[in-house]
């Protein structure tokens, strides 16, 4: 769901190309985005840690034989570009349409994907090193309203 509309309720042509980049990727990795297993990364953010890492190739569904990697990296690349977390910096369909049918048409850098957090949680060991005890507890809070 993309977060202008899970969070502010608007919805603009731009939640398609949102809808559509997860759609591009879950294809290309062959997972789900969404994962009811709380201790794993969320599909965007593994993705988008593999990519910023350089480590891209692994996020490829190994059964993905046909095509080549190249054409691969693309459609991911293509994917991150329509996730980002500003609708402003999301493409339009027709811009999709044109790097998907143009090898030589160069892509821009994507930005981070909404729904990617950075781990600021320091670590167990670090804490414990410096003294500190700590606990990690999650909390869900739910508030239901009429539509």
């Amino acid at each position: 769901m993309a977060p202008e509309y899970a969070m502010n309720g608007q919805f603009s042509v731009k939640t398609d190309v949102y809808s559509f980049g997860v759609l591009v990727i879950e294809i290309i990795t062959g997972k789900r985005s969404s994962n009811n297993n709380e201790d794993r990364e969320g599909l965007l953010s593994w993705v988008w840690r593999s990519w910023r890492e350089d480590i891209i190739l692994s996020v490829i569904d190994p059964f993905l034989t046909t095509g080549s990697r190249n054409d691969i990296l693309r459609c991911v690349h293509i994917g991150l570009l329509c996730v980002q977390e500003m609708s402003i910096t999301r493409p339009t369909m027709a811009s999709v349409a044109l790097m998907l049918s143009s090898c030589s048409f160069t892509l821009p850098t994507p930005s981070r994907p909404a729904f990617v957090y950075e781990n600021v949680i320091p670590s167990i060991e670090s804490s414990s090193a410096e003294g500190l005890q700590m606990s990690l507890n999650g909390v869900s809070v739910s508030e239901l309203s009429p539509r």
